[in-house]
């Protein structure tokens, strides 16, 4: 053998060992490197992280519905309210005043109307006794109009023709009775007759003479008689008439009853309008006590005892902590997976070791430009494509062992775990 390759084989025999030695090397980089790679994907490749996102509240504005002067003030900057607790004090007295009368003019609605209801059944009442009355008093004139009329009849035509038809008898016999004694008079001078026969002519003169008067006077009382039935008939008559024109009235007050349940029905209307005012009156009073609409914390509060407030003029802010949420802006390349309910993990810059878990809420409808006061026109052809930003809501969970606040306005870093 050579001694040239005797120096060779070992050579050979040495390198084996080592290109072996590489391949398990970078096989055995190649496999960390997938593991590393399977690592990361499943630490972060499932995770969405934004650092342009805010703790947002509903922050209530607080401002008073009447005007006056402030004559109290119930709390201090920065101070936790309930809803309901007292905030501000306005001067009350000219709305006192104002409700007083209101209460007055209702008091006086309701009497009125409660004096409107009787006039009705005093109107109806009246109106049927009165109705009663008046044809009560019709029948009865019409009967003494008959028994008038009859004894008018009776007066006339019996009494009447009777005492005349006795006057005319006693006529004739008195102008006998005075013929015999204008004859007998001669011849008792002659004494053809005796004084006795001349006076029994003479007496019975006499007694025709006078009832021939009396009997004149029974045609005049006849007829005084007579002239009396005829008035009183025509008194019935006129009370007849005077009777069926009450009657007559009586109906016609009938009308009055549907004017009186009307103007009832105005009392009422009367009294539901001086109750509104009178209720409106009260909101008014109960304005000037200007009390928290929400539970929160007094902030901005820019209203001091003696100042004028105005409706409407901003007294302070209440910001409720307990109801504030997240507002994460994330790129649209990122939103795809992104879904309502999905577990988030929140860091805030001031709690740097606290964490805080809440939930995807809702995506907005539009992108962040889009929603701005102006936003961007890109018609004058310099447009460039500019990843945009879209709001996503937040939703954190409260548990008892957080006691950390966060507050509307602060930074925070989230993520959202998608898969």
């Amino acid at each position: 053998m050579d001694p040239a390759e005797a120096k060779e084989v070992p050579v050979q025999t040495s390198v084996l060992p080592v290109v072996r030695n590489w391949k398990r090397i970078s096989i055995a980089c190649g496999a960390s490197f997938i593991a590393l790679a399977l690592v990361f994907w499943f630490l972060f490749g499932n995770r969405l992280t934004t650092d342009d996102a805010q703790v947002d509240g509903y922050i209530t504005t607080v401002s008073p519905r009447v005007s006056g002067d402030v004559v109290a003030l119930r709390v201090k900057d920065n101070q936790e309210v309930q809803a309901g607790d007292p905030l501000v004090d306005i001067d009350p007295r000219d709305y006192q005043v104002a409700y007083d009368q209101a209460k007055a003019a209702y008091g006086v609605a309701v009497a009125e109307a409660q004096s409107a209801k009787v006039n009705i059944s005093l109107t109806r009442d009246t109106t049927a006794s009165t109705m009663d009355s008046s044809a009560d008093e019709s029948l009865v004139s019409k009967a003494d109009l008959i028994r008038s009329r009859t004894v008018y009849q009776q007066s006339a035509t019996a009494l009447l023709d009777g005492a005349k038809a006795n006057l005319d008898a006693k006529l004739a016999t008195n102008e006998r009775a005075q013929a015999d004694l204008k004859r007998y008079r001669p011849l008792l001078v002659s004494n053809d007759v005796s004084h006795f026969q001349f006076d029994a002519v003479e007496a019975a003169a006499r007694v025709a003479k006078s009832e021939f008067l009396a009997a004149e006077q029974q045609v005049l009382s006849a007829q005084d008689a007579v002239d009396i039935a005829k008035a009183q008939a025509t008194a019935a008559e006129h009370q007849l008439s005077r009777s069926e024109a009450e009657l007559r009235r009586s109906k016609a007050q009938l009308k009055l009853v549907p004017i009186r349940e009307a103007q009832y029905q105005s009392a009422l209307a009367t009294v539901e309008r001086a109750r509104a005012t009178e209720e409106g009156a009260a909101l008014q009073l109960s304005y000037t006590h200007v009390v928290a609409p929400v539970s929160g914390r007094v902030t901005q509060r820019t209203v001091e005892v003696g100042q004028y407030v105005s409706p409407g003029q901003l007294l302070m802010t209440v910001v409720p902590l307990d109801r504030v949420y997240i507002t994460a802006n994330f790129k649209e390349t990122q939103l795809a997976p992104v879904r309502p309910g999905q577990r988030v993990t929140i860091y805030a810059d001031t709690y740097s070791s606290q964490q805080f878990e809440g939930t995807v809420d809702s995506i907005a409808g539009a992108t962040g430009s889009r929603q701005a006061l102006l936003p961007p026109q890109n018609a004058t052809g310099n447009f460039v494509k500019v990843v945009q930003r879209i709001p996503v809501k937040i939703l954190i969970q409260r548990t008892p062992q957080t006691a950390a606040v966060l507050r509307p306005g602060m930074n925070v870093e989230v993520t959202i775990h998608v898969h």
